[in-house]
């Protein structure tokens, strides 16, 4: 090839990678409840953050990353989504993005939900960005993005790369209730495992697979990093929910299984970030450290002062006080600014009030001798004369009248009148009652309607009515439980209603991310201070049970047999907390695995498609390959009729049963023969099929599941001969299977010595040497054939 074709070529490349269009995929819903009730009536990526809906402080962090293209994938209050959008600056003429809201089905539930909404909709054709409608990132992903391709060329299996920054402990972004383990190649950067960690109550140890312990010479386990929920995926990642509906949450379930499976075989890799600012408003407790973040400039150059997404202009002051410019903005002589506070336009402190570490919106009031701290007013909202508001969010055109006292934690909706003289107890949660929203909601319908009436594709608005069904539906069972107590102390004035706290119901499983518990430690103004994480002080019985267990505990970590697919690591003191949860999902994954097998065994699936669906459970619940192996075994074993007088009829029924599903015990991710064994033992030894054990194992001999050496090991090891086997009673069956392998062995020794007799026979009649040497080959024949023939007759 020519020198110019070869420049030729490489310039056509250039120009194809530089014409490739960088596109984002953007999850506007939140998924879960965290911010009701302000989240009643609209979604949570348009509640402002610092005067700014956080959609764009989305598209900011995009726009500065030099995405192009991007799509917002959105279910709830669709059609609100839409009009931002609209109306956002980012969809006028010149602005550099393209933005196109995809609007889901009413089925989408969980972010899985909304990534197999975009594969059907086939919108991806590159590698892409996936972020959530509450990100707030000054990183420059394109950086990352060209990492990610460079990676793609020589690892085709990486599917994802994963944006992380690593923080200290007490990080003030940092969930204390959503974090997680990351065990990270140092090398490669690969991700090698994922564990989510709750906080409370305390997870105390990670369970990595053992196998990643024994392939890579050097890892690091890692629950110091900050998940920016930043990553950058390929063109399949959509397919691959598509593929696994199980997968409802992009890191538990999604990058877990994927970490996890047998069969996909893909790669996933970490990006740890060691400049720039991310993170996420997942709850309360983050869009107040998000909130101090942004006044405290960490996320320069997006700060109020200076490329505000809200268009909004403001002059800095010292102490990072933020003023709005337009000199709308009124302050009394007496009044006090503290540091880290933002003021709209419009907005006015009246005299001796004072406002420290808060953000108002537009035209907020504050009246005289009030005191706003650590908290944030939407737009509109008015606090009266002598009230006190600490660590609260206050949305839009709230009214607190005067001497009204509101205690951190509390989040107050749109439009609520509170007052006068009411004291709300920490951590309430107010809204309108539904008979005062009915014009605001009519309002709503009509600006809705409004913006139907110019889509070109027609749509016909019913996603939103569903929504607004659903809210009607949440409200009315509200409203059916209001104490009249409660409302009371909210003031004469009051249109306020009380919205529940979270109970958990015994019979309801919940998530342990959405325990009430663990979700204290996401909510503005909780120090979850009684919520004590280990007290010596008040020791149950049972806890001193376990205590006293401790060092049986720790002998049986160290002793745990090599073939066992998980190393447990601790992750502070040790404990057997989780282990007790962890017998709930053992449980659980026990009667879901014998669930499927039945139906295997029952309609005659064939071998693969079992191995399949076990695969997929074990994946789900992230369990060790001996569960799965051990219900495969006592699946089969206990299948096996007892037939009476055994002999023949009996050999035919197991060889029978083994000849068609023993395949299964291999297939299902993992080959460990001597494990096999073992557990053979341990159901035999426990159930009527003990006298079949010596058949069993010989019928899994003769169809290559194990070998003589793999049947010599497990005879070998002091538990099968029933040494430290707990119950006592147990020990003597045990026993009698060892014995059952000891003839086996003895059998296999039998027949080594005549294959080697035959073999010296053989040499000794095809070899012409000297006289003697055939002479000792002979007699050393006659002697082997003489043994046979006393063993024939002792048989």
């Amino acid at each position: 090839m020519s020198p110019n074709t070869t420049s030729s070529t490489g310039k056509d490349k250039l120009i194809a990678d530089e014409e490739e269009v960088l596109q984002a995929v953007i999850l506007a819903d939140s998924f879960n409840k965290r911010f009701k009730p302000l989240t009643t009536h609209k979604p949570r990526c348009l509640l402002p953050i610092c005067n700014a809906p956080l959609l764009d402080w989305t598209f900011e962090s995009l726009a500065l990353a030099g995405v192009q293209e991007i799509f917002v994938i959105c279910r709830s209050h669709a059609e609100l989504v839409k009009t931002a959008i609209k109306n956002s600056k980012w969809s006028k003429p010149g602005a550099g993005l393209k933005i196109v809201p995809i609007v889901t089905a009413k089925e989408t539930f969980t972010p899985g939900d909304a990534m197999r909404d975009i594969y059907t909709h086939g919108i991806i054709t590159s590698d892409f960005v996936l972020v959530t409608g509450d990100l707030v990132s000054n990183i420059h992903i394109g950086d990352v993005v060209r990492e990610h391709k460079e990676r793609r060329k020589t690892d085709k299996d990486a599917i994802m790369t994963m944006v992380v920054k690593q923080s200290g402990v007490n990080h003030r972004t940092r969930s204390k209730g959503d974090s997680a383990v990351f065990v990270i190649d140092p090398e490669t950067s690969k991700c090698l495992h994922y564990e989510a960690v709750t906080g409370y109550p305390p997870k105390k140890y990670a369970s990595i697979p053992r196998e990643i312990l024994n392939e890579h010479p050097e890892v690091e386990i890692r629950n110091d990093l900050i998940d920016c929920s930043i990553d950058i995926c390929s063109v399949e990642v959509p397919s691959l929910f598509q593929d696994n509906f199980d997968y409802g949450d992009v890191r538990r379930d999604f990058v877990h299984g994927v970490l996890t499976s047998d069969l996909l075989m893909k790669s996933i890799y970490c990006y740890i970030a060691k400049e720039g600012y991310a993170a996420r408003v997942r709850d309360t407790r983050s869009y107040d450290s998000i909130s101090k973040d942004i006044l405290a400039r960490w996320t320069f150059p997006l700060v109020p002062d200076d490329n505000h997404p809200g268009g909004h202009s403001y002059e800095h002051l010292r102490g990072n006080k933020y003023i709005a410019k337009d000199n709308s903005v009124i302050l009394s002589r007496t009044c006090k600014i503290g540091n880290n506070t933002l003021i709209g336009s419009k907005s006015q402190i009246a005299d001796n009030a004072q406002v420290t570490a808060s953000v108002l919106g537009q035209r907020c009031i504050v009246g005289a001798g009030s005191i706003v701290r650590n908290s944030y007013l939407f737009d509109g909202a008015v606090i009266g004369p002598n009230c006190v508001v600490e660590h609260s969010i206050i949305g839009s055109g709230v009214h607190i009248k005067e001497r009204t006292h509101v205690e951190r934690g509390c989040l107050i909706a749109d439009g609520v009148v509170v007052g006068p003289q009411a004291k709300l107890a920490p951590f309430s949660r107010l809204s309108k009652r539904r008979q005062d929203s009915d014009e605001e909601d009519e309002e709503f319908e009509d600006a809705e309607e409004q913006f139907e009436e110019e889509e070109e594709d027609g749509d016909d608005g019913s996603e939103d009515g569903d929504d607004e069904d659903e809210v009607d539906s949440e409200l009315e069972d509200v409203e059916a439980n209001q104490d009249p107590e409660a409302l009371a102390k909210l003031g004469s004035d009051t249109n306020a209603i009380i919205w529940p706290l979270p109970v958990v119901d015994e019979d309801e499983a919940i998530d342990d991310l959405e325990h009430p518990d663990n979700q204290r430690l996401m909510r503005i103004g909780d120090n979850a201070s009684d919520l004590v994480l280990s007290d010596p002080g008040s020791v149950t019985s049972s806890e001193s049970e376990s205590e006293s267990d401790d060092d049986d505990d720790d002998e049986h970590f160290y002793d745990s047999n090599p073939a066992s697919s998980t190393t447990s690591l601790p992750l502070s003191t040790p404990s057997n907390l989780v282990a007790q949860a962890d017998s709930a999902v053992i449980s659980e994954f026990q009667q879901e695995v014998k669930q499927s097998l039945d139906r295997a065994f029952a309609e005659g699936h064939s071998v693969d498609n079992a191995a399949v669906e076990l695969k997929t459970l074990r994946m789900a619940s992230n369990v060790p390959l001996r569960l799965v192996r051990e219900a495969v075994i006592a699946a089969m074993v206990s299948r096996i009729k007892i037939i009476a007088g055994g002999g023949i009829p009996q050999r035919q029924e197991i060889a029978g049963m083994i000849a068609r599903w023993g395949g299964l015990i291999d297939k299902i991710g993992g080959v460990d023969p001597v494990e096999t064994v073992e557990i053979l033992q341990e159901y035999c030894a426990s159930s009527d099929r003990l006298p079949l054990f010596g058949q069993i194992l010989a019928a899994l001999y003769q169809d290559d599941i194990v070998d003589e050496d793999d049947i010599r090991a497990w005879h070998g090891k002091s538990k099968s001969q029933g040494q430290g086997v707990k119950p006592a009673s147990l020990q003597d069956c045990y026993n009698k299977c060892w014995v059952t392998g000891a003839h086996m062995i003895k059998q296999f020794d039998e027949q080594d010595s005549d294959e080697e007799s035959e073999e010296d026979s053989d040499e000794g009649s095809e070899t012409s040497g000297n006289s003697s040497e055939e002479g000792s080959c002979e007699e050393s024949s006659d002697e082997e054939d003489e043994g046979n023939t006393d063993e024939d007759d002792s048989e």
